[in-house]
Formats: C-alpha cells, sequence, structure tokens
C-alpha cells in the first residue's frame, strides 16, 4: 500500500480551446490536510473533480487510495467525501437532486440512488421540500453540515471544493 492518499501525475484537461489544467501533478501523504490555493479559474475545481472521479483527465494519471481515478472510479468513490462549500452539493439542485448526487459519488447505481433519496426524504419528513432548492444557511453551519456530509461515508479522504465544473463529461 503506498503512503500517498493522492498521487496525481502530469494531469491535463481541456473544455474545448480552453485548457483547464496542464500537466499538473500533486501529491498528498495518508493522513495529511491538503489545500488547493488559487485565483478563479485556476483549475483547482477541475482538478478536485478529476480526483472526485466526475471528470475524465485527457492525459495523466492519477490515483487516490492506491486507486486509479479512470479505471477504478467506483473503489475512489467508495473511499472519499466530497462536498461544495455550502450546506448544499449544488445551490441549484434540489434536496431530493443533492442527495441522488451524493449517494451516485458513493457508488450507489441510479436505481439505488432514487430509493435512497426517497426514503430519506420520507424518515425525515422532507418529502415536501425535496423539489425545492436548498435555502441559504449561515457559514457556520455550512462548515459543519459539509464537514458531516464529508464523512458520512466514512471516506478515507475528504475533500471540499467552492465552484461546480459545468462540463457534462464525467468518469465510470
Amino acid at each position: 500500500m503506498s503512503d500517498l492518499m493522492i498521487d496525481a501525475d502530469r494531469l491535463s484537461i481541456s473544455f474545448g480551446s480552453v485548457s483547464a489544467l496542464q500537466n499538473v501533478s500533486i501529491a498528498a501523504p495518508r493522513g495529511s490536510v491538503l489545500g488547493l490555493l488559487g485565483h478563479n479559474g485556476a483549475g483547482k475545481t477541475t482538478l478536485v473533480n478529476i480526483l472526485a472521479t466526475l471528470l475524465v483527465p485527457d492525459s495523466g494519471t492519477a490515483r487516490v487510495g492506491g486507486f486509479d481515478v479512470v479505471r477504478q472510479p467506483r473503489e475512489v468513490r467508495r473511499r472519499i467525501g466530497l462536498t461544495g462549500q455550502y450546506a448544499a452539493v449544488d445551490e441549484q439542485l434540489s434536496g431530493r437532486d443533492n442527495l441522488r448526487l451524493i449517494a451516485g459519488l458513493l457508488g450507489a447505481g441510479r436505481k439505488e440512488t432514487r430509493a435512497r433519496a426517497d426514503e430519506l426524504l420520507e424518515a425525515f419528513d422532507l418529502s415536501g421540500a425535496a423539489v425545492r432548492r436548498p435555502a441559504p444557511t449561515p457559514a457556520a453551519c455550512a462548515a459543519a453540515s459539509t464537514s458531516r456530509r464529508a464523512c458520512s461515508g466514512s471516506p478515507a479522504s475528504s475533500s471540499s471544493t467552492s465552484r461546480r465544473q459545468g462540463s457534462t463529461r464525467a468518469a465510470g
């Protein structure tokens, strides 16, 4: 087993004529805390989305928890937690769609994500709010919610990002 939780080598990806990442390499030992800093458009979210198996790189390799993000996306997703900056993964999605997104990231199939989302909405008496977008929450509540959600799947790695990539290309 590698001592690295994240091991990315020369990752590149473009969206049309826009190069979002060019030969980015990064390594993070198990048990460490890693922060990605950079200006808007620097590629932070794109890198996180590749590491979380939400995007497929055009070139380069990446492993998370020892698993290849392109060849073994389900194994990667079983070991990570990914959340947005705010209490909802995506403020443009309904409560039901956010639950489905999280379940999918944790490796559930489409049928299972639908059933589980509906089950949770019913269990917490939130069926009426299932189609509404989430209301903004205070920063402290958002941070606590983000941490709980990232750990809800008992991830070996947790990541947070503040923007959602607009591409429809997804791994897996």
